[in-house]
């Protein structure tokens, strides 16, 4: 090695130490970690919240738009289908209250979900996580809201209890073709043909399915571990949506098949809106959203910005340079021109 090598290094190293900047960090972090890794391990909602949000805001304007086709799905009158007198041996249920209450049904089907994503965002910190969680549950409850509700007023199938809806002194009329000629309430009457498929059930299916596939991700239940203490806190929602479902049917508000097709359609439509977001539960990165994965790929294809050479040499000093030239080797005698051929022959 030449000596003017050797000063160049050391001259390197110094401006290198007294240089501000990432070229300086580069030095405190092993290049298996890499200064990028660190600058980009928080995704929180501060940082990253409105960037994700406004990428995003097609899909709300969608949702938004699901929010009004539901609310006009409400006010419109559903089929009134033919009952005759035969058939109200079973429809003579007794009318009963609401064991699950509909405002209930919001609650746990769409604000406890969401208090599971906001408990998780504490602990992994990831805005990605949270947004699309809450997105994919939105997107799952309302597009099943408006799919049941539209299939309600097509079909306008009785209730179990339509008779004393539609009689509630007991006295039943019909016309010259048989069909019933009700006298209650409007609403009730309305009311009484929406049997098929239930509400309730499609709802709680469809936000508490949601969730039961969301632990199942952050939790690794599929890890091939068999961990049972996983598996019933995957199943535990459905549980609770499945006990929504039979108490419409002893409410006599529904007809089991109502049930069944409600709480299928929900769990479909879960699992469809979740496997927009996220991977399978049972796959090795089960535990995140897409998004997390394509931009922690994306941060790990961007190299990491080192200052060129300029911008080093910039902040070297006068008197750095002035003391660099001034080392030079004046070979005055027999050891120094030994000791200088030594060098340039690499034995120093």
């Amino acid at each position: 090695m030449a000596l003017k090598d050797i000063f160049s290094i050391l001259k390197f190293r110094d401006v290198v130490q007294r240089f501000p900047g990432p070229s300086r960090n580069l030095l405190h972090y092993p290049a298996s970690v890499g200064a990028r890794d660190v600058h980009h391990s928080m995704h929180s909602i501060r940082s990253h919240g409105t960037t994700v949000a406004r990428n995003h805001k097609h899909n709300w304007s969608v949702l938004l738009l699901l929010v009004i086709i539901e609310i006009i799905l409400n006010f419109i009158h559903p089929f009134y289908r033919f009952v005759g007198k035969d058939m109200m041996s079973d429809l003579k249920y007794p009318l009963k209250d609401n064991t699950v209450p509909l405002w209930t049904v919001p609650m746990y089907a769409v604000l406890l979900p969401i208090i599971v994503f906001n408990l998780f965002y504490i602990w992994r910190r990831s805005v990605y996580d949270l947004h699309h969680s809450i997105l994919g549950l939105l997107s799952a409850v309302l597009i099943t809201a408006v799919l049941t509700d539209s299939i309600k007023n097509a079909v306008g199938r009785p209730r179990p209890d339509f008779f004393w809806r539609c009689f509630p002194d007991g006295k039943d009329f019909y016309d010259q073709f048989g069909n019933v000629v009700c006298h209650g309430e409007t609403n009730e009457i309305r009311e009484g043909h929406k049997s098929f498929p239930s509400g309730h059930a499609s709802w709680s299916f469809a936000g508490l399915g949601f969730l039961s596939l969301y632990l199942a991700g952050k939790l690794k239940a599929f890890d091939r571990r068999g961990q049972v203490a996983k598996l019933c806190i995957v199943l535990l929602p459905l549980l609770v949506a499945t006990l929504v479902g039979v108490s419409r049917v002893d409410d006599y508000w529904h007809h089991w098949q109502d049930v069944f097709a409600g709480g299928l359609l929900g769990l479909v439509v879960a699992t469809i809106c979740y496997l927009q977001f996220f991977p399978p539960p049972y796959h090795t990165n089960g535990w995140g959203p897409y998004a997390h994965f394509d931009h922690t790929d994306e941060t790990r294809s961007t190299p990491f910005p080192v200052p060129p050479v300029n911008d080093i040499e910039m902040h070297v000093t006068q008197s750095q340079a002035a003391r660099t030239s001034e080392l030079v080797i004046e070979p005055s005698d027999h050891n120094s021109s030994s000791t200088l051929n030594d060098v340039e022959a690499g034995r120093m």
